[in-house]
């Protein structure tokens, strides 16, 4: 656990240092691969993401998950990993950023991570983290661990157990 603390203070503070580009690559059908630190704004601009405003369409946050993260907006951070050709993350990840930007949340207390087909990133993070489906998003308050979302979760709403994670936290 400590390996993960030191290593995930050392990821965001890396991040925000070098703001280094995602690797670019494509899969045999041709879908836009990226790999590595990707932001918001990577996905909200680039036309090969269309699919990042689509998603974004009508969705309405859970209201106890988007209380509890507003009300603890400023003691926690996010850690997202996702495929940018995955069905999964191409449905949840632009719905959290809708979550995330009702809720008030910083975006310098989200790092998003792209991963290959085989959930492989830069720097060995997928691994460092555990990763083995996408999406996941990671909860960290006071640089550790304390719950996160694979996929869409226990109940197929990601927001209402993420809600309950940020509750819950110690």
């Amino acid at each position: 656990m400590k390996k993960i603390l030191f290593f995930a203070s050392v990821l965001i503070a890396s991040q925000v240092a070098f703001a280094q580009a995602p690797e670019i690559s494509r899969d045999e059908h041709g879908t836009k691969i990226l790999k590595g630190f990707i932001t918001k704004q990577d996905l909200a601009t680039d036309t090969a993401f269309k699919w990042f405003s689509e998603n974004q369409k009508g969705y309405v946050p859970e209201q106890a998950a988007l209380q509890t993260m507003r009300a603890n907006k400023d003691s926690i951070s996010i850690i997202a990993f996702g495929g940018t050709w995955c069905d999964d993350t191409k449905f949840i990840l632009p719905k959290f950023f809708v979550l995330a930007d009702a809720a008030g949340l910083p975006q310098d207390r989200i790092t998003v991570i792209g991963v290959d087909h085989s959930k492989k990133t830069i720097q060995h993070l997928s691994e460092t983290f555990g990763i083995a489906n996408v999406p996941t998003i990671i909860v960290m308050k006071n640089g550790k661990e304390v719950g996160r979302v694979v996929e869409y979760g226990r109940y197929g709403m990601f927001d209402k157990e993420l809600g309950e994670i940020i509750r819950n936290a110690k």
